[in-house]
């Protein structure tokens, strides 16, 4: 049973009154989604129940598996043989993915993986938001392996991340993870879903090579090879084993080199493409609030009231976590003398930004984990400490 409905505007878009979890699944119908595995998890276990509502009506399949392991290996199948796929979870299922998740990087299968976070560690906080998966979406499985994750902050964001996140998966032949956050999954907002024509959808890049000479990792096309659908006339072997380009298992220290090196390559090199990212009031901000999905909302909130009291606050608000990139770092504006880095965590991505800023600036973190969502009031009330200190 669905508990939202659709409605036509003036110009044909269809617009309602959604949930995050309930937008997701309706965005990946629009990028056409075609399978659907997993395993009811809150606080992601309305996407699983609008997807066997309604991904029948548009030719697809929606399967719940026994556990998250099979959810995730069933998804990776399926998208072998041509389908786009998707998975949901949280936290503790999202761990479970792991091993399955490093198989569809290491064989560049597309597919997607929404995880909304919750508290944790272990089952945690079950019902209540955290951003404490940031860096167990890029180094949650063993071994060298890339990854691309997408933070939306608001319901629709979640539609236009989704959409983005299965083009990516397509076009860039690998797994992506859209990290959603319980506030996200769970608030309801006016969503407006794009027309057609309107909308870009990727769809991942065939050959014509003949069957008989297809090769499933075959760099003569560069960095990502065609795609060939499993079970077809295309015929290949596959497994979680370091492989030639013809998918046989290899310990060659050459053949090893090269395809760890250019499955890095894919990804790295297209970071600026895929370097999602909004600024707001940050030509003239001499203090910057740093944030990713959910608190981004308060971080606007507080620059707003900060502008209003004299203080010259601007906002960088990541969409793409992973991969990260630091050319957005190192080109911010020179007045910029304090760094505040917002998330509902003990401090991950701040890590990262640490790293890559090498002038002289104050970085400080702005952390809340404790299972509630972060105030705008919470995060001005810092900020004008702070400033207090220094005056």
């Amino acid at each position: 049973m669905l508990f939202y409905k659709l409605y036509k505007d003036e110009q044909g878009r269809k617009v309602g009154f959604l949930q995050g979890n309930e937008a997701c699944l309706e965005a990946a119908l629009i990028a056409g989604l075609k399978f659907f595995a997993g395993y009811p998890i809150t606080p992601s276990s309305e996407i699983a129940a609008v997807a066997a509502e309604k991904l029948p009506m548009y030719g697809g399949r929606f399967i719940q598996m026994e556990d998250e392991l099979s959810s995730m290996a069933a998804i990776v199948g399926a998208s072998m043989t041509g389908k786009k796929t998707m998975t949901a979870t949280s936290g503790p299922g999202f761990s479970l993915k792991q091993e399955n998740l490093g198989y569809a990087c290491l064989n560049e299968v597309p597919c997607v993986i929404v995880n909304v976070q919750r508290g944790g560690p272990s089952t945690g906080l079950p019902t209540q938001v955290s951003q404490g998966d940031v860096m167990q979406a890029k180094w949650g499985s063993h071994g060298d392996h890339p990854i691309i994750a997408l933070s939306p902050s608001s319901v629709q964001e979640v539609v236009e991340l989704t959409i983005q996140a299965f083009n990516f998966a397509e076009q860039y032949r690998n797994p992506v993870v859209l990290l959603m956050d319980e506030t996200v999954a769970h608030m309801r907002e006016k969503i407006v879903f794009p027309l057609a024509e309107e909308t870009e959808i990727i769809n991942r890049h065939h050959s014509e090579v003949d069957p008989q000479k297809y090769k499933p990792f075959d760099t003569s096309f560069g960095d990502i090879p065609p795609f060939e659908n499993f079970g077809s006339e295309y015929r290949y072997f596959i497994t979680g084993l370091i492989h030639d380009e013809y998918g046989y298992p290899t310990t060659k220290p050459l053949e090893v080199k090269n395809l760890l090196d250019r499955i890095h390559r894919k990804i790295n090199d297209h970071t600026q493409q895929l370097s999602l990212f909004e600024q707001y009031q940050t030509e003239d901000a001499e203090t910057l609030i740093i944030s990713y999905g959910s608190p981004v909302r308060s971080c606007l909130g507080a620059m707003e009231a900060g502008r209003k009291k004299g203080m010259k606050i601007g906002v960088l608000q990541l969409k793409t976590i992973w991969p990260f990139n630091p050319e957005i770092f190192t080109k911010l504006p020179s007045k910029i003398k304090n760094i505040y880095v917002v998330e509902l965590n003990m401090g991950q991505l701040i890590l990262e930004i640490e790293r890559v800023i090498k002038r002289k600036v104050n970085i400080q973190g702005i952390n809340k984990y404790d299972g509630l969502f972060i105030s705008d009031q919470e995060i001005l009330k810092y900020l004008e400490q702070q400033q207090g200190k220094k005056s």
